[in-house]
């Protein structure tokens, strides 16, 4: 792939994904050669989320991270997939789990098969990642995935201890964000770097950079969720109340409101109440919820481009600055 990037210039989305182009369209036909089952089901839901589009985010930061080491081939292509496949698992379950309807402007799998197909098929998707995996034969890319894996699920079993908990506090919800996010973004970045054959300080290096952004990434996510509207957002505005769910827009707003409105929102969450919508807006945006969490975002999307700063600054270490400029930036 030849360089496209202007030297010394923070690409934008769009100059990013050219960048990366030719290596995604090889991760994705291998994903779809590898979801092939005879299994008529499987094929159809798998299918259905993979087809769904999506920015790619998690298997492109493992092929930016090996391209800014000097690392590309089938092996980036395959652990890409892996990471994919991952991602997409998780996807099939939290829908269930969170009784979702909508994502990315369309039915979730679980709306149009059930919530049996839908978790059964992520399990394929899980064990199928785990074939790709092995067949790489290398420990220590299979010890930072399995660690990996485990740390998601402890993410969504923390995350499901919250819900309707209004005493959520924001160190909480950053150990949440921590397992279910972060983590997969850091696994990603620190595979680009493992495959390079970069020493212990480099891979430590975007792995940080992979952890902060994904922090900032989902913080972000979270905004959208009470600044955006559905059709730009490709889900129910205020989906995260509906769930039960306070994020740091409304665990700000709780904090910082009177006694009576302390209450009310209280009880919206308790309730998961969609109705208290409007005076839940209004409450974060009285108390500054938003400007306050966009600001916690950018932190950590300052922090991902300074974990880059022992880097060479080529195209693809300037992608990934690009990315953690476009995550607190994003409408969608």
């Amino acid at each position: 792939m030849q360089s496209s990037l202007p030297t010394l210039s923070v690409p934008d989305l769009g100059a990013i994904q050219s960048l990366a182009k030719q290596d995604m369209a090889a991760v994705d036909a291998l994903i779809r050669r590898r979801l092939a089952s005879d299994v008529v089901l499987i094929n159809q839901v798998a299918e259905y989320i993979v087809g769904a589009g999506g920015k790619r985010l998690r298997p492109m930061l493992l092929l930016l991270a090996a391209g800014a080491l000097g690392h590309r081939g089938p092996d980036a292509h395959q652990l890409a997939a892996v990471v994919e496949f991952i991602h997409t698992a998780t996807l099939l379950h939290d829908d269930v789990v969170d009784e979702s309807d909508l994502r990315r402007g369309r039915k979730t799998a679980n709306a149009v098969w059930g919530n049996a197909a839908s978790v059964l098929v992520g399990d394929f998707l899980y064990s199928r990642s785990f074939q790709l995996m092995v067949e790489l034969e290398r420990m220590p890319v299979m010890q930072i995935l399995a660690d990996t894996t485990n740390q998601i699920a402890e993410g969504e079993v923390l995350q499901l201890l919250h819900v309707r908990n209004p005493d959520t506090d924001e160190a909480a919800y950053l150990r949440v964000i921590d397992r279910k996010t972060a983590v997969l973004f850091a696994a990603a970045t620190r595979l680009g770097a493992l495959l390079s054959g970069a020493d212990g300080t480099t891979c430590d290096a975007l792995h940080e950079y992979g952890l902060n952004l994904g922090y900032a990434f989902q913080i972000a996510d979270d905004v959208l969720d009470y600044a955006s509207d559905a059709q730009t957002l490709g889900k129910n505005l205020g989906d995260d109340l509906a769930e039960g769910k306070a994020t740091l827009p409304l665990i700000h707003a709780i904090a910082h409101s009177d006694e009576a409105t302390r209450a009310r929102l209280r009880h919206a969450v308790e309730q998961g109440d969609t109705e208290a919508l409007p005076e839940v807006l209004a409450a974060i945006h009285a108390t500054g919820g938003l400007d306050y969490s966009r600001r916690r975002a950018g932190e950590y999307a300052a922090a991902a481009e300074r974990a880059l700063d022992g880097l060479a600054d080529n195209d693809y270490t300037l992608a990934l600055r690009g990315l953690a400029r476009y995550a607190v930036s994003r409408d969608h």
